[in-house]
């Protein structure tokens, strides 16, 4: 379940170095942010940020955006960040439906989605964050040679997403239904959901998606 109601988390997040405020005005510009030109990797959905902080501390000459619209749990986020003392990590609260507002036409490397909302109700499909309606949202602003990777551990919610890839005229890659068990699994880093899920024996599923031919 998600944390949604620690009071006083707006406050703190409003006031934080670690979060950028306007991100609207920074389209196009997310470079100066960073105050480089490398590659620029963004998580939607991070949740507490066991992820993308990982992958800070891992690669330093990679910049790394993470989304989350729920402050409570942006706030788990901003606890791990204050721990490390990178300059290539930098957190967004804001909700993924209006992406295409904040980044400009291959402004972004890479997108990771790890453990969506599964949105079960089919009349809540288009809100899936692998749905056609998203995927061209990323069109929008992944390098040409960008793509997307996702993880869950609900089957429908893989199925469909496979199924939503190909439809949108993306190239499916590395497409496991049981990653911890697969020649993908090197190098692997766990979400916190993915901790949790994986110990209780649920197989995690794992696709790439490009626009590669």
């Amino acid at each position: 379940m998600r944390l949604r109601n620690i009071p006083g988390s707006r406050e703190y997040i409003a006031q934080n170095d670690y979060v950028i405020h306007d991100p609207e005005q920074m389209k196009g510009k997310w470079h100066e942010v960073f105050g480089n030109n490398n590659p620029i990797h963004i998580e939607i959905g991070m949740g507490k940020g066991q992820f993308i902080t990982s992958l800070a501390m891992q690669n330093p000459n990679i910049n790394y955006i993470g989304i989350e619209k729920y402050s409570s749990v942006l706030l788990r986020a901003i606890e791990k960040r204050e721990e490390y003392e990178g300059d290539n990590l930098y957190f967004l609260r804001f909700d993924a439906e209006n992406i295409t507002d904040i980044f400009a036409p291959s402004e972004v490397d890479r997108i990771y989605l790890n453990f969506s909302d599964p949105w079960p109700k089919d009349r809540h499909s288009k809100r899936r964050l692998t749905s056609s309606e998203f995927l061209a949202r990323y069109d929008q602003f992944l390098t040409k040679d960008g793509y997307v990777a996702f993880k869950t551990d609900n089957r429908d919610l893989f199925d469909f997403s496979l199924e939503q890839v190909t439809l949108s005229g993306w190239q499916l890659r590395d497409v496991t239904f049981d990653l911890h068990h697969s020649e993908y699994v090197e190098g692997n880093i766990m979400t916190e959901y993915e901790e949790r899920f994986s110990s209780m024996g649920n197989p995690i599923h794992r696709l790439v998606a490009s626009r590669e031919k």
